[in-house]
């Protein structure tokens, strides 16, 4: 593939948004491979791309509002212990009810183990844990 027919390709990788975290996994990659690209060609094409799906991975922590709403939230009724430690960047188990926070669907939050957890509501990918 052609320096061009890389830059092309990222091209329509990027213009498709960041609709998930994959997405943005997908768009880090397409990112990395064209800087890459111009600055090492071919070889950093392939090495910029792999770059770029790692940083395309790192989560944006959620806004001020979200963690002051979920930090004085009630405690859910809906609370739960689970073996596995809450790890930013996994899943919850499908046994956490999360609850949506009100005025933004980007995030919703659950209390685990005791401490409060802001998730991704559709993957439920843990964004921050509160202590």
């Amino acid at each position: 593939m052609s320096g061009k027919q890389i830059i092309i390709a990222a091209g329509i990788v990027l213009a498709a948004g960041t609709a998930s975290a994959q997405q943005s996994t997908v768009n880090g990659a397409a990112g990395g491979a064209v800087t890459g690209a111009i600055v090492g060609g071919p070889v950093g094409a392939a090495v910029g791309g792999v770059v770029g799906a790692v940083a395309g991975t790192v989560i944006d922590p959620p806004p001020e509002r979200v963690v002051s709403y979920v930090r004085d939230a009630p405690v859910p009724a809906d609370t739960v212990v689970v073996r596995e430690k809450v790890v930013v960047g996994q899943a919850l188990p499908q046994t956490v009810v999360v609850q949506p926070v009100p005025d933004n669907p980007k995030y919703a939050y659950a209390v685990v183990n005791k401490q409060r957890v802001i998730v991704e509501p559709t993957s439920r990918k843990v964004i921050q844990v509160i202590n």
